[in-house]
């Protein structure tokens, strides 16, 4: 028995991480209904990333597979590569910015009742 005490999400006991690459390039394939060519040429056009392995095989992860369902949906829409990677790029810089968004609205609040609090305490 080893002492080392990492967290290694290997060891955790329970289903992946969304972000966690587990499926391999087939099983993403049956699983998002894409064929491994199109998975492969998505890749190469950068519209997704999936992990890889110490051997150098493809590992999707849960997000990747929601990621390939918006991917599925805009080529069904007839948008071609270029803009479907565009799409993709726009969307996550929204999520990313509605993300910084709660953070600093949550900040706001904090620094609004603080001063409430500071307001209470100077007035005579």
């Amino acid at each position: 028995m080893t002492d080392d005490t990492t967290n290694d999400e290997a060891d955790k006991v329970g289903p992946p991480s969304p972000a966690r690459g587990v499926y391999g390039i087939s099983v993403a394939a049956d699983l998002s209904g894409i064929n491994e060519q199109s998975l492969r040429l998505y890749e190469r056009h950068g519209l997704l990333e999936p992990e890889r392995s110490a051997g150098g095989t493809r590992r999707y992860s849960a997000d990747d597979l929601t990621r390939l369902q918006r991917i599925s949906e805009l080529v069904a829409a007839g948008v071609n590569i270029a803009g479907i990677g565009r799409i993709l790029s726009l969307e996550d810089r929204n999520a990313a910015l509605g993300e910084q968004n709660v953070t600093l609205e949550g900040d706001n609040d904090d620094l609004r009742a603080e001063q409430a609090r500071r307001d209470g305490r100077e007035k005579p």
